[in-house]
């Protein structure tokens, strides 16, 4: 698994061990957390929430009114330090 794998299922556990469910997705860049909160948190949970994801490269939250408020984390994935770091179609 690559470090933001590791590093977001360190997130998601985090989230978890609050009791707040998760989810983690891989994508081509970045791994990205999301957590599901109910209506009644404490402000000690948020605190540890806030925390938790403060961990991340980048995070923050979605808040509507027709699915509540999703608290999410992004690890970026490690960028090569030599080659064609653009990746194909970019130049330098």
């Amino acid at each position: 698994m690559p470090a933001s794998g590791v590093s977001a299922a360190a997130i998601a556990a985090r989230l978890s061990a609050v009791g707040l469910p998760t989810r983690v997705a891989e994508h081509g860049r970045h791994t990205s957390v999301e957590a599901e909160v109910p209506e009644a948190l404490t402000a000690e949970t948020w605190r540890e929430v806030l925390e938790v994801v403060a961990e991340a490269d980048r995070f923050g939250l979605l808040a509507t009114s027709l699915n509540g408020r999703t608290p999410w984390a992004v690890v970026r994935k490690a960028v090569p330090t030599t080659g064609d770091v653009g990746g194909p179609g970019h130049q330098r």
